[in-house]
Order: C-alpha cells, then structure tokens, then sequence
C-alpha cells in the first residue's frame, strides 16, 4: 500500500525543497508492536528491519528490499527491546513496570550459516524491567558494550515509582553485568547514545523523572553523571522527560524531548552558555512515545519527528522557521500509525534520510523521495 504525502515544511536560511516522502506498509499483522530497529542481518549491504512486537511469541525481521519476513526467535514472552551487536542481537523479555511482576529477561541471539533461519538464544542475565537496550562506544575504542538502562528500580510501585533505577552495560564475549549508575530515580523510560563531546567517546543520555542526565565513562574508568535539564517542572510523577533525540540547525545543537513519561509536549532545548533554555513546542501529544531529529531536505536545519500511541495515533513533523524563530507542524502520517517508534536511516541507498516506524499492528517505511 502506498501514499505519496509531501510535507510543506517551513524554509529556513536558504530555500530547499521540501521533502516528499512516499509510505509504505511492511507489515499490518503484529500485536503490540513496540520497537523496530535497523541492520543488515544477511550482510548484503541494505539495511533490514526488525520489528518487536510485545504482544508477539516470535521475534522478526523483514528482508530488504522485498521485505519478506523472517524469524529470528520463537517461544519469547513479553519481549520490551533489542540491539543488533557485531552478528548478534541482545534481546530483553519478560518486561513488566515494576521489578515484582518482571523477570527482565536478557538473551544472546546467534545466527547459523543462514540467517534467515532462526537464530541460537542464550540467557545472559535477569534484570527486572530491563527495558532500552542500546551499543555505545563508551572508551573511543570502536568496540562497542551494550547498554541496559531498566525501567523502574527494584522497589518501586506505581504510581509513584520511586527507587533508584539502575542503568549497567555488558561487554560482548563476556556478557557479565557491570554497574553504570543507580543515581537516576523513578522511570527512566527514555535512552540515547550520542558523541556527545565530539571526540569519539560516545556519551548516554537519559530521561527520567528527574529529567535529562548525561553519562560519562572517564579514562580512569568511572562514571560520571551530569544534569542537562530537569524536564516538566510539574510535581513527581508528572515530571522530568520521557524520550530524547539530538538534532542540529545549521551549527547550533539542540535536544527535542517528549514530556513527561508519555506525555503531551514536545520540547526544544537550546544551549545557551552553560545553560539549556526550554520551549514547548507542542502539547497536544496524547501518550507520547518517540522522537528523532534529522535533516529530511538536505537543507542543514533538523526536522523533529514525534509520535504518539493516543487518538488520533498520529507522527507529526516539526520543522524550524528560522526567519519567524518558530517551529511549525506538519503531520508524517496523521490516523495512520500511532508510533511506538520511529528510526532513521537510509533504507534503500539513495543518500536521503528515511523513517521507519512500528506501531501496535502495523511496521511502516516513510520512503523518502525528495529531488525525484
């Protein structure tokens, strides 16, 4: 199924086309879908997609460019996120919000000879609410760990879930849990891996109750945690942050953030000095669930993509006027998919930016066709 929707967006310091982006249906059969996530399984040089759906037994991944479906693996409970590692694939299951109710399961996925056919799983750890699984390159070695980042800490309870939440990392081959932090407090629901410094150690950012924090691993190999900004200044539970991307306009960084946990904004935080200034964007979110940032037109200045799993189940596109210094709106796929999550990247080789998203049923790719 297709539909050709050209976004309108706003044009910032120089004129550029804007983006056309062409939408395709992968899937429409999943239950819960919940994450998907980009690689090259068979190692032919296009990126696939896998697609984790939580209310699925079996684990699956879609073939590019025919997007035929495969198994990954069978016999899976309540699986929450996966991150693709060298050849093999981390996979947390058995995911509940408070640590009682989940076992937080973490597996090793190996393939045989053929991966389209299912791969070897081996249990590495049990972390209750295990929940973003991530690789970052923590040290500027490019080998990559593989972050864990739980949901709610082992004595928490809803609704006010406080507990110091823990965030541990394991290094592939040894697959033994090492502590980052349990500094954060209440849901840390969001994650993301960034070169934040520019000098190749890649950083973690995180999202929580107590609102955005950045992780350091240090060359004297301890940690070190930094507030960015504190997030909804409503009262616990309502505050903090709840998913993050980094984006850039022109030469200046900002971070898009959805807050609070599942929430209704759409936040811009722009440095200034030592400082991190906070503009509600949006605030007609209804259950906030994923943002990235990225220059769909080839212009220099992000775009912010925001979906959310609430009626009217929608992605918006938030683009920034830099003439009037304001974002404007757009809708990517309004009724159409009530994203769970989003990815970026270039899906069929063309050098643009496509959109992937999942939600409770569907898997979707937003291809990008702009300058055709």
């Amino acid at each position: 199924m297709y539909r050709l929707s050209t976004l309108l967006l706003a044009l910032p310091l120089l004129a550029a086309s804007p983006p056309a982006l062409v939408e395709h249906t992968i899937a429409s059969d999943l239950r819960g879908g919940y994450q998907v996530v980009v690689a090259d399984l068979n190692h032919d040089g296009r990126p696939d997609l896998i697609a984790l759906a939580s209310g699925l037994t079996e684990l699956v991944w879609y073939e590019n460019p025919g997007w035929q479906r495969h198994l990954l693996a069978a016999g899976q409970s309540h699986m929450i996120n996966c991150v693709v590692v060298g050849r093999e694939i981390v996979l947390a299951s058995e995911f509940s919000n408070e640590a009682k109710n989940s076992v937080g399961l973490v597996s090793v996925l190996h393939p045989g000879e053929d991966p389209t056919q299912p791969w070897t799983v081996t249990e590495i750890d049990r972390l209750p609410t295990s929940h973003r699984l991530r690789t970052a390159d923590i040290d500027g070695s490019s080998k990559l760990v593989v972050i864990n980042a739980a949901l709610t800490g082992p004595a928490a309870g809803a609704p006010e879930y406080r507990d110091q939440t823990p965030l541990v990392y394991y290094v592939p081959g040894e697959w033994k849990r090492r502590v980052i932090s349990t500094e954060n407090s209440g849901v840390v629901h969001g994650i993301l891996v960034n070169d934040w410094d520019g000098n190749g150690r890649e950083r973690i950012l995180t999202a929580s109750f107590t609102g955005i924090h950045l992780f350091r691993y240090g060359k004297d190999g301890r940690w070190t945690r930094t507030e960015i900004a504190r997030g909804d200044p409503a009262a616990w539970p309502k505050s903090g942050s709840s998913d993050i991307a980094v984006g850039h306009l022109g030469k200046t960084r900002f971070l898009a953030a959805i807050e609070p946990w599942h929430g209704n904004q759409v936040v811009v935080y722009t440095e200034r000095g030592a400082q991190w200034e906070r503009e509600v964007i949006d605030t007609t979110l209804v259950d906030g669930h994923t943002i990235q940032a990225a220059d769909l037109n080839g212009d220099g200045t992000d775009e912010i993509i925001a979906g959310f799993r609430g009626q009217p189940r929608s992605v918006y596109l938030y683009s920034y006027d830099a003439g009037a210094k304001h974002w404007t709106r757009s809708d990517l796929d309004k009724g159409g998919m009530g994203a769970a999550a989003c990815a970026v990247a270039d899906l069929n080789k063309d050098g643009r930016p496509d959109i992937a998203c999942i939600d409770s049923t569907r898997l979707k790719w937003y291809e990008n066709a702009s300058g055709h």
